[in-house]
């Protein structure tokens, strides 16, 4: 589910579920496990890449929905267990997003040092609300720090789907670039920051990132149940079997 190739120091880890790289139970622990040991092998920098088109698109909501609520428990502290590597990684993680990132998919960058994307035809954007769940608080508190107080409220209460081109606008992403350059300029970025002197530019990198890191800080286990309390509800689970059917009938068309 995850393709490693190592370009000198910097190990790029595509994700490779066919067909829309959905987060599943064993894709979000085998990305938190490559995310952790990939510093622990040498590697100075870490892109995280899709396939062209489609980075990532979100939860696996049909492998998701028949969990029980501790198997659905169990998945939202892996969960929260990735999103915390990302963040304090000892090495800069940087997002080549190539193509539709919808909720999970838009959720995994902005834990990253930086984001790539694809120009095109393409969406973005933490929709959750549109299938009936709140943004846990960790995560709208680093979309708060990605795009500023305004821009997360306009974009996480309506649930908005965007444009790379407005994502980057709002500062949801980076940089654009040609999708078929995107993988190449996300290592490109990485070996540029690598050139710094190593000590100065973590050094800075750690304090830069110390309020996301504080995000994790604070004990999850309350907020985690309040997640799964929301995922569980009636009103959330018959949302989120619509959106099972909808991908159901997709898959089979």
């Amino acid at each position: 589910m995850i393709l490693v190739n190592d370009h000198g120091a910097v190990r790029e880890l595509r994700l490779n579920r066919p067909p829309v790289n959905a987060l599943s139970s064993e894709l979000v622990v085998g990305l938190r496990q490559a995310v952790e040991t990939a510093p622990l092998g040498g590697m100075r920098a870490v892109v995280v890449s899709g396939s062209p088109g489609r980075f990532c698109a979100g939860l696996d909501i049909p492998s998701l929905l028949p969990l029980d609520e501790p198997a659905i428990t169990a998945f939202w502290h892996d969960f929260y267990g990735l999103l915390r590597a990302l963040a304090c990684s000892p090495i800069p993680i940087v997002a080549a997003i190539t193509g539709h990132a919808p909720a999970g998919g838009t959720v995994l960058p902005l834990f990253c040092d930086y984001r790539i994307a694809a120009e095109g035809d393409w969406k973005i954007g933490l929709n959750e609300v549109r299938v009936g769940l709140a943004i846990p608080p960790v995560i709208f508190g680093a979309l708060v720090r990605q795009v500023g107080a305004r821009q997360a409220e306009r974009l996480g209460v309506a649930g908005l789907w965007v444009s790379p081109r407005a994502a980057a606008e709002v500062g949801l992403v980076d940089e654009l670039v040609p999708v078929e350059k995107v993988v190449e300029r996300a290592i490109q970025w990485c070996q540029e920051l690598l050139a710094i002197p190593s000590h100065a530019m973590t050094a800075t990198r750690r304090q830069a990132r110390t309020d996301l890191a504080r995000l994790f800080e604070r004990v999850l286990d309350e907020e985690i149940q309040e997640v799964v309390a929301d995922w569980c509800s009636d009103k959330a689970q018959e949302a989120l079997r619509a959106v099972s059917a909808r991908l159901g009938k997709k898959t089979s068309a």
